[in-house]
C-alpha cells in the first residue's frame, strides 16, 4: 500500500504538470490566433475613437476599443437611439413609421421597406460582437496562461513534497525506525 501512495504523489504531480504545460501552450495559442485573425482583417481605428485612433487593431483590447467607437459612430448616425427604440419601416413619406399601412413598399416583394437607419445597428451589432469576441477570446487565453502556470507549480511543488517524504522514509528505514533530523535550513 505504501508503494501506490508514493507512485500515486509521483503520478498527480506529472498530471499536474502534464496539464500545465497544456493549458499554457493553449493560452499561448489562442492568444496568437486572436492577434493573428484581427491583424488579417487591417481594421485601422478613425482619429476620434480613443485607444485605437489611427492605429492598426490587432488585440483584444483594441479590438474592444474600436467596438466602443463604432457604437459611439452608430449612436450618433441614428440621432441618439438604438435599434429597438428606432421605427421598424420607411414610411411613405420618407419619415420612419412602426405602422406597416403607413409604410413605403418594395415594388419587387410587395412588403414594407425596413428603416435602413435600424439596419445601420444590424450590422454595428454584428461587427462590434464580433470584435468582443475577441477580447473575451485573448482573456480566456490569458487565463488559460495563468492557470497552466499555476498548475505547473503545484505539480512541481507536489512532487518535490512527495520525493523528499519517499527520502525521509528511506531515511527512517535505513536507521531502523528513527526519523532522521530535517535538515537546518540557514
Amino acid at each position: 500500500m505504501k508503494k501506490l501512495y508514493e507512485y500515486g504523489g509521483i503520478a498527480a504531480s506529472i498530471v499536474l504538470i502534464v496539464f500545465g504545460v497544456g493549458a499554457v501552450v493553449a493560452g499561448i495559442a489562442g492568444r496568437d490566433q486572436v492577434r493573428t485573425e484581427l491583424a488579417r482583417e487591417q481594421i485601422v481605428g478613425t482619429p476620434d475613437m480613443k485607444g485605437v485612433a489611427d492605429r492598426k487593431v490587432d488585440t483584444g483590447a483594441e479590438a474592444r476599443d474600436f467596438a466602443a467607437g463604432m457604437r459611439k459612430h452608430t449612436l450618433e448616425a441614428t440621432g441618439g437611439k438604438t435599434y429597438a427604440q428606432m421605427p421598424r419601416f420607411q414610411g411613405k413619406d420618407g419619415q420612419p413609421t412602426n405602422d406597416e399601412k403607413l409604410a413605403a413598399v418594395d415594388p419587387k416583394s410587395g412588403a414594407p421597406v425596413d428603416n435602413p437607419a435600424r439596419q445601420i445597428w444590424v450590422t454595428e451589432t454584428a461587427l462590434s460582437s464580433a470584435l468582443n469576441t475577441a477580447y473575451f477570446a485573448e482573456n480566456v487565453a490569458l487565463f488559460s496562461i495563468v492557470m497552466g502556470i499555476a498548475l505547473l507549480l503545484t505539480g512541481a511543488g507536489f512532487g518535490v513534497v512527495t520525493l523528499r517524504l519517499l527520502r525521509r522514509e528511506q531515511s527512517r528505514d535505513a536507521r531502523g525506525g528513527r526519523v532522521a533530523p530535517a535538515p537546518a535550513s540557514a
